[in-house]
């Protein structure tokens, strides 16, 4: 039998905890920024082709896409609140086996490490963002994720002036900072565990669907490619942007990772921004205008000047990671009471599908040039089309 979990309180938001797991994906999603961030010294390092680095992203977000589902499904039946802490611990492995690694193998197995630890942390640390939430979902969702795109912001910094000055074996220094974070979540999993001993005296959470499952199966369906999409984009920079800085406009290895922070921290403003403007107007609102609103900035990106490059990165970042927590809000109250199985979709599979489209990516850089691709990458917003297909807030207030 499923075991009760905890339900959203409602009025009452648990802010301490909300920052609490934000913090704890700030330092997760640091750990894994640090790969993408270091790409130019491995490929230094061990003369890899694009294809080997695109397989980096692979072997980290695949392993994440596989297990995020599962691990998903598994606590939407019976939550791990001490998981948390596991999954930051097996991140602190992958970053310490990528500073000391001799061999690509050894890279590969660190990626993957990284990768485990963001399926497992990522599902339940998303459910307590919505257990604390207190009904405002979306503001609970952006300030969870903000962390995230924060931590993946400061990766590219961390590796410009600290990795690549100091060398890669100073990266399983910087593995310790998942310590703290190890100790956050430790205690934020001692307060999830007392709210499920609570929700046991309650009746579980109505899993009921709001709308006919073919409905809801197509609903889900477009989220996921929506967030696919945006994820190939995100791919594209998180693994080439460097490269193409480099290759196109003559700057330093360090410029380049500056120009990478400027488009992740534009992309965490966007997360901050579209949590609040989706509770005042709608998931909808907020989809629609960032997988459309982004077409002329990514049309425009390949072919303008360095100033306008960074001015363009910053203006897609905003707008492209707005979407994401009204997505993962929307297929919550679509399929309710499956927190885990939605986290693990959006978070975990997505994020595999933009893997394997790096993986891709690397083969057309190498046949042809980094500009190629971000050539035909700027068409990916057309698929944002599918919106039309979402049912309206309406129906799903209705059917409530």
């Amino acid at each position: 039998m499923s075991s009760p979990a905890a339900r959203p309180m409602t009025g009452h938001v648990a802010w301490p905890m909300i920052l609490a797991v934000s913090i704890c994906h700030m330092l997760n999603d640091v750990m894994q920024s640090l790969l993408a961030a270091i790409y130019p010294l491995l490929q230094s390092e061990f003369a890899l082709t694009f294809l080997q680095i695109g397989l980096l992203t692979f072997a980290f977000q695949v392993t994440a896409s596989l297990l995020q589902p599962v691990v998903g499904m598994a606590t939407d039946r019976r939550p791990m609140p001490q998981s948390l802490a596991a999954g930051m611990s097996c991140s602190l492995v992958g970053l310490l086996m990528l500073g000391m690694a001799e061999s690509y193998p050894v890279l590969l197995a660190g990626a993957m490490a990284i990768g485990i630890g963001s399926a497992v942390f990522h599902p339940e640390a998303s459910r307590v963002a919505r257990l604390a939430s207190g009904g405002r979902f979306g503001t609970a969702q952006s300030l969870f994720q903000v962390g995230g795109n924060f931590g993946s912001a400061i990766g590219p910094l961390l590796a410009a002036f600290i990795v690549v000055p100091m060398g890669r074996p100073v990266i399983a220094w910087l593995a310790l900072i998942a310590v703290p974070g190890i100790v956050i979540l430790w205690r934020v999993g001692l307060w999830y565990g007392a709210q499920n001993a609570a929700a046991r005296s309650r009746p579980p959470a109505s899993r009921e669907l709001p709308l006919p499952g073919r409905r809801v199966a197509i609903a889900v369906g477009v989220l996921a490619i929506l967030v696919f999409t945006k994820n190939i984009y995100t791919a594209s920079i998180a693994s080439y942007y460097t490269f193409f800085a480099i290759e196109k406009f003559g700057v330093t290895t360090q410029q380049a990772q500056i120009m990478l922070f400027v488009f992740l921290a534009a992309s965490a403003l966007g997360v901050a921004l579209g949590g609040p403007v989706g509770d005042r107007f709608g998931p909808q609102t907020v989809i629609w205008f960032s997988i459309l609103g982004v077409l002329p900035f990514t049309l425009l990106l390949p072919y303008v000047s360095l100033f306008w490059t960074i001015i363009l990165s910053a203006i897609i970042g905003i707008i492209i990671a707005s979407a994401f927590p009204a997505i993962v809000v929307f297929a919550q109250e679509l399929v309710p009471g499956r927190v885990g199985l939605v986290s693990g979709i959006f978070f975990g599979f997505a994020f595999g599908m933009g893997g394997i489209a790096a993986a891709a990516l690397g083969v057309i850089a190498d046949k042809h040039s980094v500009t190629f691709v971000y050539q035909i990458c700027a068409f990916l917003p057309l698929l944002g089309l599918l919106t039309i297909l979402l049912p309206r807030r309406s129906e799903l207030i209705g059917a409530a």
